[in-house]
């Protein structure tokens, strides 16, 4: 492969920038480029040792550097790889990496070092995925999920099932190609034992994928309700910071105020809208008419209601609006008394949460009423599960060809019908782990990474 350069930290001022090289010609390459005090060449250096000594660009000196050496293939990628650390300044940071491609070197794709590393066998699929979600992680949980991927948590539950899938296309294509022999017939019922314990496995690894993919995204929200409930305040409350004005004054909100926030565990991506009523007001209007697609599109809806008055028409609009939503009717103005029927919601099967956003009183009741309403509790973010919308697609493939051969058992159908489905199976799996897996899916997954990784 040919030698690849990128600068592998943030894109930012800081103590030191690494700029990292891999290939064939990658100690070549750092030759060009950094001379140590010692005299000592990269080419002679050992795997997993380091030079101090500068950068330069031809006859230029650029900087004081150190110099790390990986011998192949004791290295991320796999192959010879070279790390310049540098002071962190943008500009010498760059100027050594062009430098570096001067010398031969060629500018790294997105993903491209975790690519060889998984073209290397350094790393399965599914832990490649796993670098960037480690990389991304924002909380201990979310972190601890990915570094459970990352060492293979996933890979091992799915191989484990692949190797039981290969073991029964083993046992039919014996029995079928070599009927002369004294091979034991498979015996259907058997057959069906094992695939049934197969598709638990699988049902397993995807039944928490929700909780995971909340832990790792967030959840859509909209707080929706009518003027002057208190969204812009509870908004501004969740933030911890005045994103959203604040007055007395109805449709003071017009247009859609986002902001991601963390409650515990949990991230939400909340979005603030317009007060859900009826307005001759045309710009006015169109905040309404967004605030009702929010509704449409958001996972949650926090719908807020003044718990110092009773329900209005425009109220029970929204309520009929939710009905069919992930939603929590969040009483606001808890530090009044109380006017608000709550029976509507608890007949509609929608959680109540009382709180007070001006007195910031409420928000752990709120907190555990969102962990409860995506049913988030230990055991779903202890649980392996796949990380992303291509492994989850492959375990589904592969769960939904067992359930077929299982069916197709049940309907005694022949055994190279569900030979056929089992093979169709045991392929999904060898692609959600790349064992058997095409260059354009590979492409696709690494163009999600940054630079340098």
């Amino acid at each position: 492969m040919s030698t690849i350069a990128a600068i592998s930290t943030p894109n930012a001022a800081g103590g030191i920038a690494v700029i990292r090289i891999s290939g064939e010609k990658a100690l070549e390459t750092a030759d060009c480029v950094f001379t140590s005090f010692s005299g000592k060449k990269a080419v002679n250096m050992e795997g997993y040792t380091c030079a101090y000594g500068t950068a330069h660009d031809g006859d230029e000196r650029l900087d004081d550097c150190i110099l790390t050496v990986f011998r192949a293939p004791h290295s991320y990628t796999g192959e010879d790889t070279a790390e310049i650390s540098c002071h962190g300044g943008i500009y010498v940071t760059r100027r050594i990496l062009r430098a570096v491609l001067s010398s031969g070197a060629e500018a790294a794709l997105p993903g491209e070092f975790t690519k060889r590393a998984f073209m290397n066998g350094k790393l399965d699929l599914t832990q490649a995925e796993a670098v960037m979600d480690v990389i991304s992680a924002k909380s201990e949980r979310e972190l601890k999920m990915a570094e459970e991927l990352r060492e293979g948590a996933a890979f091992r539950k799915a191989q484990k099932c692949s190797e039981r899938l290969m073991k029964l296309l083993g046992d039919l294509a014996a029995w079928a190609d070599y009927p002369e022999e004294d091979i034991p017939a498979v015996q259907p019922e058997n057959l069906r034992v094992e695939l049934c314990q197969i598709a638990g496995e699988l049902r397993s690894l995807i039944q928490n994928y929700d909780a995971g993919r909340i832990i790792r995204d967030g959840i859509p929200t909209a707080i929706v309700g009518r003027p002057n409930v208190g969204k812009s305040t509870l908004f501004n409350l969740l933030s911890g910071c005045d994103r959203s004005i604040v007055t007395d004054i109805a449709g003071t909100t017009r247009d859609v105020v986002e902001e991601s926030v963390r409650l515990g565990d949990i991230v939400l991506r909340l979005s603030d809208t317009a007060g859900i009523h009826d307005t001759d007001d045309v710009i006015e209007g169109i905040g309404v008419n967004m605030a009702e697609r929010l509704i449409d599109s958001a996972e949650l809806v926090l719908a807020v209601f003044d718990g110092g008055c009773p329900l209005t028409e425009d109220d029970r609009y929204l309520i009929n609006k939710i009905n069919n939503k992930k939603s929590i009717a969040v009483i606001n103005k808890n530090d009044v008394e109380q006017q608000i029927n709550i029976n509507i919601f608890t007949n509609k099967n929608i959680p109540v949460v009382f709180i007070s956003a001006k007195e910031s009183k409420g928000i752990d009741s709120l907190r555990t009423t969102i962990e409860h309403t995506f049913k988030l509790n230990e055991s779903s973010f202890n649980t392996v599960t796949v990380a992303n919308d291509r492994q989850k697609r492959c375990v589904e493939a592969s769960l939904s060809s067992v359930n077929s051969a299982i069916n197709a058992i049940d309907n005694c159908e022949l055994l190279d019908a569900i030979n056929i489905l089992i093979d169709e199976a045991e392929s999904s799996l060898l692609e959600l782990t790349g064992q058997r897996i095409t260059n354009a899916v590979v492409d696709e997954v690494f163009s999600r990474f940054c630079v340098g990784k």
